[in-house]
């Protein structure tokens, strides 16, 4: 399975992350999701999930942070179009991204905590490792959950995954 993100100058566009226009914000939070282009989805597949995950921010922030995490995309997918996580273009379940957590503002808005929320690296360029999961099944997860329960619900799932480290600038 492979997995593809356009780049501008090796970076993740700016409209993406930190420097994202004011209309792509959501309480001075980057929004916009940007597309994911996918192939080679294994026969079997019954559901394809993701992960966004900032592995740099953990000496900055003492922990890894968490921008997106979505399941339960249909199998036949082979485009996530920018934006789908606010758009809701495709059908899938989103789970809490960081900025819930009281150690990252505690922020209480669904629109912004359980989306996806673009890159803002404080002190250097940082790479955001993209992972997309095919599945055996769909999981039984709500809105909101969390990447511990995710991490749960796929073991024994998986059925093959794909990584790509997408820098972003601070």
């Amino acid at each position: 399975m492979r997995i593809s993100v356009d780049l501008e100058n090796g970076l993740l566009p700016d409209r993406y992350g930190k420097y994202a226009p004011i209309e792509y914000q959501l309480e001075g939070h980057p929004i916009r999701s940007f597309p994911i282009g996918i192939e080679g989805v294994p026969a079997g597949a019954r559901s394809l999930a993701l992960t966004f995950l900032d592995w740099d921010a953990i000496p900055v922030g003492g922990f890894c942070w968490i921008h997106w995490i979505a399941c339960n995309f249909p199998p036949e997918t082979r485009l996530i179009p920018e934006n789908a996580s606010a758009a809701g273009a495709i059908p899938c379940v989103q789970g809490s991204n960081s900025d819930f957590s009281p150690f990252a503002g505690g922020h209480t808005n669904p629109a912004l905590i359980h989306r996806y929320v673009g890159p803002q690296p404080p002190d250097k360029t940082h790479d955001y490792t993209l992972t997309l999961y095919a599945l055996d099944c769909k999981l039984d997860l709500a809105d909101g959950y969390y990447l511990n329960e995710f991490r749960r619900a796929i073991r024994g799932h998986v059925l093959a995954e794909a990584s790509l480290d997408l820098p972003s600038r601070a």
